[in-house]
């Protein structure tokens, strides 16, 4: 029986570079040890990539009135087919190695209830991946040199037990809003929210927004602003990486340092917490001024 099923929802194979990218992505994933990958939609150019990287294909996703995937039935869908304990849903455009695999094996041993994730490095690709001995190594290295490690915002894989987030509002896919959920909900039912950055390389492939209506990003579409209702409003979108009850760092699991960034945050929690009969944009303003976010940077470093 396999550790984790990978699940994720690819965008058409139409545009060439999106194609590239997620035939990266995606033969990544069945190089790992322990895995499984379900692929699921019918975009154009999924079947046949799935038969190619010989994963599982699963068609009939539920979508929004605009046709976007969405995440509830992927959820569904991954832990009706799934043959493992534990589900990743992933970005179709991220590279992983086996850091990630041993990774998850870590905290599995360390925690029950959990949710894993991590920020990414992004690296502009314009060819396949040789996926050949000795990849792992070469990757890492040059997106090392190359890449930019993103700020913790924005969260493109969640490794969870089956038997967690039971119930998933009907977010849509690829905008904004749903992954910061996912945060504040494992927050909320007090599993521990691990970030494993410290231990694992997760690589982005650097992509254009062509592929979504308008060329815009995914915050600027109105399924965004649906996303936000459904998760309850602005503050439940807020959570991050920064809102991370531990790090994975050498195989254990330890607090995360104090940084100004993660000070501001527990602030502007606080905030929250006592003023929350206050206007959002009025706990922002009070929470996160730059001349206070210039003092304690300089004070945490």
């Amino acid at each position: 029986m396999p550790l984790i099923t990978l699940f994720s929802a690819p965008k058409p194979f139409t545009d060439p570079h999106i194609a590239l990218i997620q035939r990266n992505a995606i033969r990544s994933w069945t190089l790992l040890p322990d895995v499984e990958v379900i692929l699921l939609g019918d975009e154009a150019g999924l079947a046949e990539a799935a038969r190619e990287l010989g994963v599982t294909h699963i068609p009939n996703v539920k979508r929004s009135e605009n046709g976007t995937p969405l995440i509830s039935s992927m959820f569904q869908l991954a832990r009706e087919n799934s043959n493992s304990d534990f589900l990743c849903i992933i970005n179709a455009d991220i590279l992983l190695m086996p850091d990630f695999i041993e990774a998850v094996k870590q905290v599995v041993n360390l925690k029950n209830k959990f949710i894993l994730l991590s920020q990414r490095w992004d690296w502009d690709v314009t060819r396949p991946i040789e996926f050949t001995e000795g990849w792992q190594n070469r990757l890492s290295s040059i997106v090392r040199s190359q890449g930019t490690l993103h700020r913790p915002a924005g969260s493109d894989f969640f490794v969870f037990p089956l038997s967690a987030f039971q119930e998933i509002p009907p977010f849509t896919i690829g905008r904004a809003g749903w992954d910061n959920w996912m945060i504040y909900k494992a927050r909320r039912e007090g599993w521990a929210v691990i970030d494993c950055t410290p231990s694992v390389m997760i690589v982005h492939q650097n992509h254009d927004y062509s592929h979504l209506p308008g060329g815009k990003p995914h915050y600027e579409h109105p399924e965004t602003n649906e996303n936000i209702r459904l998760a309850g409003g602005q503050a439940n979108i807020r959570y991050t990486i920064l809102d991370a009850t531990h790090q994975l760092v050498g195989g254990k699991l330890i607090r995360p340092r104090m940084t100004s960034a993660r000070f501001m945050r527990k602030l502007e929690l606080f905030l929250r917490a006592i003023f929350f009969f206050l206007p959002e944009n009025v706990i922002e303003n009070i929470a996160r001024p730059k001349r206070w976010q210039k003092r304690f940077k300089k004070l945490f470093k």
